[in-house]
């Protein structure tokens, strides 16, 4: 991972989709890192609420996103006027990856895990509906 990739961590608060127990590893191993992340309460009710947070985040160059389905993630930010970058962009789901694959991929770019990529193609990005 280099230096400018930034890490974001989803609670899943509300929702409770995630297991507790992958997302109490991938947290615990965030802080006990030392590595840079934010962290939010529940993706979902920040784009719900249009929150202005999520613009700066999908502006702030390569992220990856520790939270939920790639695709309901980056409809969420596309919700709240927030495209993620096509190329920049990795969404890891903790619904179906172990806490250890997780942050395998959020802490080193060479080890991916065994499933679909989370990357933000143009296939499965938002558009606009047509008019």
């Amino acid at each position: 991972m280099t230096n400018t990739t930034r890490i974001l961590y989803c609670h899943c608060q509300y929702a409770q989709a995630v297991p507790p127990e992958v997302k109490a590893a991938v947290l615990r191993q965030l802080c006990e890192s030392g590595v840079a992340f934010d962290a939010v309460a529940d993706l979902c009710e920040l784009s719900a609420r249009q929150d202005p947070s999520l613009p700066r985040l999908a502006a702030g160059g390569p992220v990856k996103i520790a939270a939920c389905f790639p695709r309901a993630v980056k409809w969420l930010f596309h919700t709240a006027r927030a495209d993620l970058p096509l190329a920049d962009a990795e969404v890891l789901n903790m619904r179906v990856l172990s806490a250890a694959e997780v942050t395998a991929a959020l802490f080193h770019a060479e080890l991916k895990p065994n499933l679909p990529p989370g990357k933000v193609t143009a296939t499965d990005a938002p558009t606009k509906a047509a008019a």
